[in-house]
């Protein structure tokens, strides 16, 4: 994987394709690249879109019944793009942005979240090799062998679909910010709980 480690380094805005061979025959042309302050508006739409409101219930990411609000604003999107410890992956058909994902450089690992792909493209197995890209991604550029992540510990059909990607439940929990200034919570109690996986 030397290769890829050089393009994410040396030509940031490369786009670059992978063998997609169990994804749907509706989702072809299906290529990745980090993102570029030009595309933060985008990336913040689709985000919400997947998580919020009633186009996010399209898909099964939705978080509308526990939270209400944005879950991301654009000037957000671009400090995360401009940190040098931080990367945003896009996956794109032809195009047009269907997904995205925050990888961020911590202590011996990298925090993977803002995981999505378009609702009603979800389903079609994209999820799953932009997944396998993400880890590939982060292992290669900064040569971690660990990669974690928080979801909210009632999104018991999320947890499963990360265990089923390899990741595992550490026990460890914290609570839901009660007034980030974005979000409502819609129910109590909510918190995230954390899960991480060892890469090969």
């Amino acid at each position: 994987m030397l290769l890829f480690q050089r393009q994410a380094r040396q030509k940031p805005h490369l786009i670059w394709t992978r063998m997609t061979e169990n994804i749907s025959s509706k989702t072809t042309d299906i290529s990745f690249r980090p993102a570029v302050d030009a595309d933060a508006d985008l990336i913040a739409a689709l985000v919400n879109s997947a998580y919020r409101g009633d186009s996010s219930r399209q898909g099964w990411t939705t978080e509308a019944d526990l939270l209400q609000g944005s879950r991301i604003f654009p000037p957000e999107v671009r400090e995360l793009i401009a940190n040098p410890d931080s990367v945003i992956l896009l996956c794109l058909q032809g195009d047009d942005i269907i997904g995205c994902v925050n990888l961020e450089k911590t202590e011996g690992a990298a925090y993977l979240g803002m995981f999505v792909v378009r609702p009603v493209l979800q389903g079609n197995g994209i999820g799953k090799h932009f997944m396998q890209t993400a880890e590939q991604y982060a292992q290669d550029l900064w040569g971690i062998q660990k990669i974690w992540m928080t979801v909210i510990s009632v999104r018991k059909e999320l947890i499963a679909y990360y265990e089923r990607r390899g990741y595992v439940r550490t026990g460890r929990f914290k609570p839901f910010p009660s007034d980030n200034g974005k979000e409502q919570m819609l129910v109590d109690n909510l918190q995230f709980e954390e899960m991480e996986k060892i890469l090969g």
